[in-house]
């Protein structure tokens, strides 16, 4: 997949794991990293309204910093706001590119539609089965 080509899809990881209350909160980490490896399926074929090939960058916080990455996903560790983090991202996605902010932060969609990036919620990543199962 070539970057350049490739739509750039930022995911708020805190929010989107924090979207549904399945006991995230006693692992984040673990929780993060079920997430990443959720998006890696989907790189290729796409997320549904969004068709592949996608570089997706997962962005962590706190008790979720140092996941790794994996093929098909970039993990960012935020060093203070992931917040600060997606949106500086989002502005430096460079012109005609498109970019996508999986997040349901009314004022993080505020701050990097500034910057031209389309915004999706949570359930665009949350209910995705991992591809070929």
């Amino acid at each position: 997949m070539s970057e350049e080509n490739a739509v750039l899809v930022i995911v708020d990881g805190a929010n989107v794991v924090g979207s549904v209350p399945d006991g995230w909160w006693r692992d984040r980490r673990g929780a993060a990293e079920r997430l990443r490896d959720s998006l890696a399926h989907h790189a290729e074929e796409g997320l549904p309204g969004l068709p592949g090939p996608l570089e997706f960058v997962l962005v962590v916080e706190g008790a979720a910093r140092g996941v790794a990455s994996v093929p098909g996903v970039r993990v960012a560790s935020a060093p203070g706001s992931g917040d600060d983090l997606i949106a500086e991202l989002a502005a430096g996605a460079g012109p005609g590119r498109p970019c996508v902010v999986v997040t349901a932060d009314r004022g993080l969609r505020q701050r990097v539609e500034a910057y031209g990036a389309r915004c999706v919620g949570p359930r665009t990543v949350r209910a995705l089965p991992p591809c070929g199962r």
